[in-house]
């Protein structure tokens, strides 16, 4: 899909010296960009969730906890 966006012409410059040490077009860092900001906010969604549960004692061995739940092994 196209879009029109309004860029102030020194971040076209630097944008267009940054494609170039690349050896990328503008559009190819611009998507880029799109690309690692987005997976950057996906993961501060993601990252305080992290371990959350690694403090609690009452859950045990999360591996343990797994196969049971899938049917494996009985504790």
């Amino acid at each position: 899909m196209r879009t029109l966006v309004e860029i102030p012409d020194d971040d076209i410059r630097w944008l267009d010296e940054a494609a170039a040490e690349r050896g990328l077009s503008r559009t190819a860092l611009v998507r880029e960009a799109v690309t690692q900001l987005r997976e950057g906010v996906s993961r501060k969604g993601i990252d305080p969730f992290c371990g959350m549960w690694r403090d609690r004692a009452d859950i045990g061995d999360a591996q343990v906890l797994l196969r049971r739940m899938r049917g494996g092994e009985p504790d």
